[in-house]
């Protein structure tokens, strides 16, 4: 990212939690800005997988729904502790 493309964003935070911030950067030896930079950028990896995760639930749902294909439980595990024992092993087919 070019520094033209940075744009400053201000944030009120309560003092306990500026205090927080600082000691914290300082025990890494960074500075409080690049803490919180990097603080959002995690926070913004873990919920877009999250969100990601959720909508493939979502469509996961919608397309059992349309359909009524499915795995039971029972053959989920069964294929999930061959995979555990190192084999190597197709996933069960999906049906009514």
């Amino acid at each position: 990212m070019t520094a033209a493309a940075l744009r400053p964003v201000s944030i009120k935070i309560d003092e306990d939690t500026k205090v927080r911030v600082k000691r914290l950067a300082d025990a890494r030896h960074r500075t409080p800005h690049w803490l919180m930079r990097e603080a959002i950028s995690q926070y913004l990896e873990r919920e877009e997988k999250r969100e990601a995760f959720r909508q493939d639930a979502l469509k996961a749902w919608e397309s059992y729904r349309a359909t009524g294909l499915h795995v039971s439980a029972e053959e989920a595990d069964a294929w999930l502790n061959q995979l555990e024992q190192g084999n190597d092993t197709e996933p069960p087919e999906c049906h009514n």
